[in-house]
């Protein structure tokens, strides 16, 4: 692709629940995905109630980003009620798009004139599906198949333009840049269907597949413990090592997953990624762009391995090469939060929060992580600490301090200290 064709692409985050949404916005999205308690593929994330939906909409749209809602499950006969009433809320609250596959939910989202983002549980992965999808139905938006590497995006790319001609400037390609993948790649699973009766195609997957298993040999009776490599469960994808050929590709959007995932996870890889997408696209034509880019990808590396992750692969990016993504299980993270206490009180005027602090001490210079769901996720540092009116170096555990912050935090905003997980480990043994 030629370097003046380049655009820039929408950076899309997780939205598990109100401080996620938060979170996501406050580190840059352009857009947030999110669902309602039913019909999405994180049923065991918090998501949001139907009544939520125009609040989510427009706190998004007051920060100048799109919100998308995920219906993305297989739907049954029964639910086809359900699915007009949530689609039909949807359109009222004014939302993006809705990301879905059951062609149930596609019809009822075009009728209401919603744009439909066909998901990755369809396994688009040629310019003919496309092109054809976009012909029928006038479906404009795909979440590839996550085994697509990055030649074929190129190729469907180039495809789409003898298929559609003009109009294929019209068609919209969205891939995953982060986060967990699943054994079976695009989504349509049936391993925690037949183990636990609940489906991963209904958005319950209870995760068998990143569990130690014991094997039996049924003739002689050796057993094996397979849990070593973990072979059914992959690490998870972080595309910054090699971000600028996806942006070089032709995407136009770049999805972050994680909706089952923490709100401080949402705000380190969104921040990450965000300053990447800016960097490049400020910085790509500069002399000294390859030398200048390197340093900057190791910080943001770095940033990303301090949360939740279960190893990094480059995905199917460079090809399907299984064995070289398998093998991750738990988190790999560097750091890990621990729970300092909770903010009972803020004083505006001053910009001091009274803190109890209920888990470890922190000291002045420290950086305090506060979560809440008007707050989103914010890291400030320690100005001063005062307890019972004198000034103080340290806050200990079960004292009540104020705190001076350089931004406005809220009363029941918890609060957090992210450290190393040796100095977690070493605070667990004594």
């Amino acid at each position: 692709m030629k370097e003046n064709s380049i655009k820039r692409p929408e950076l899309m985050a997780p939205a598990g629940d109100i401080i996620s949404l938060r979170a996501a916005l406050d580190s840059g999205a352009d857009a947030v995905y999110f669902g309602i308690v039913s019909m999405n593929m994180r049923a065991n994330a918090k998501n949001f109630a139907v009544e939520d939906l125009p609040e989510v909409v427009s706190i998004s749209h007051s920060a100048n980003a799109k919100a998308y809602l995920a219906l993305n499950t297989i739907i049954f006969e029964k639910e086809i009620p359900l699915a007009e009433k949530l689609v039909e809320k949807a359109a009222k609250a004014s939302i993006d798009g809705i990301i879905c596959w059951d062609f149930s939910v596609v019809e009822i989202a075009l009728r209401h004139k919603i744009k439909v983002i066909l998901s990755t549980q369809m396994s688009v992965a040629n310019a003919h599906s496309i092109a054809f999808l976009y012909k029928s139905f006038g479906i404009s938006r795909f979440v590839l198949a996550r085994e697509c590497t990055l030649d074929e995006i190129f190729t469907i790319r180039e495809n789409l333009k003898s298929l559609l001609g003009d109009e294929a400037v019209k068609i919209e390609i969205e891939v995953f840049a982060h986060g967990a993948m699943c054994v079976s790649v695009s989504g349509r699973c049936f391993m925690s269907q037949f183990a636990f009766n609940e489906s991963a195609n209904r958005g319950e997957c209870r995760q068998p597949c990143r569990r130690e298993y014991l094997i039996k040999d049924i003739r002689e009776g050796k057993e094996f413990l397979l849990g070593q490599n973990y072979v059914m469960s992959p690490k998870d994808l972080c595309s910054l090592p090699f971000l600028e050929k996806l942006l070089d590709v032709g995407v136009d959007s770049l999805k972050i997953e994680g909706r089952g995932r923490s709100a401080e996870y949402v705000s380190v890889v969104t921040k990450s990624y965000r300053r990447f997408i800016d960097f490049y696209m400020e910085n790509r034509n500069k002399i000294d762009f390859a030398q200048q880019l390197e340093p900057l990808r190791k910080e943001l590396i770095e940033n990303v391995d301090s949360v939740f992750h279960r190893g990094f692969s480059n995905g199917f990016y460079f090809g399907r090469q299984i064995g070289e993504w398998s093998g991750g299980n738990g988190s790999k993270a560097t750091h890990r939060k621990t729970h300092v206490g909770i903010v009972t009180n803020f004083f505006k005027k001053v910009s001091v929060a009274e803190i109890k602090v209920e888990g470890r001490d922190f000291k002045v210079g420290d950086k305090l992580m506060i979560q809440g769901p008007t707050t989103g996720v914010k890291s400030l540092k320690v100005i001063s600490i005062e307890e019972n009116e004198k000034s103080v170096e340290v806050a200990r555990k079960g004292t009540l301090v104020g705190v001076k912050l350089s931004e406005i935090v809220r009363e029941n905003d918890q609060v957090f200290m992210i450290v190393p997980v040796d100095e977690v480990k070493h605070l667990k043994q004594n």
